[in-house]
């Protein structure tokens, strides 16, 4: 297997971007409310792009985005991999990437209920360290991981 390099999101990619993430939720998340149209989703990414305290990561397999992570300041705001593309290194090299990126340590918030995401990131090093009834503007129970050297 060819190793999978994560590259900085372009504005072309921003399509692509937003379909990993609706298929992605979809298929972890389907007890997930929508809250935002796919246009306030596109626009939510559009500003990541700009806003220079955020990074925006990809990955590619045959050429197609497979998976994305948002990085910001010293938080992990999102890593999705599209459902067809999972458990084949997109989301570990996403991840792995964002260690290095942020060396001295970040935080990202999990569903609760997600417990196949919660299983990626331990194995990868991240630990729990506070649960919420109400994270997050769905109102839904969440995780805050921390990943430390």
């Amino acid at each position: 297997m060819t190793a999978i390099e994560p590259r900085r999101a372009r504005l072309e990619d921003l399509d692509a971007i937003a379909a990993v993430y609706r298929a992605a939720r979809d298929e972890a998340m389907p007890w997930l409310p929508v809250l935002h149209t796919a246009q306030e989703e596109r626009d939510w990414l559009v500003r990541h792009l700009e806003d220079p305290a955020s990074e925006i990561w990809v990955v590619e397999v045959g050429g197609r985005v497979a998976g994305y992570a948002i990085l910001h300041e010293l938080f992990l705001l999102h890593l999705f991999v599209s459902p067809g593309h999972q458990r084949h290194g997109a989301g570990g090299a996403l991840f792995t990437h964002a260690k290095a990126r942020m060396p001295f340590g970040f935080r990202w918030c999990v569903f609760q209920r997600n417990q196949r995401a919660r299983r990626f990131y331990e194995a990868r090093g991240g630990v729990t360290i506070e649960l919420r009834d109400e994270g997050g503007e769905e109102k839904l129970p969440d995780a805050v991981y921390e990943w430390r050297p």
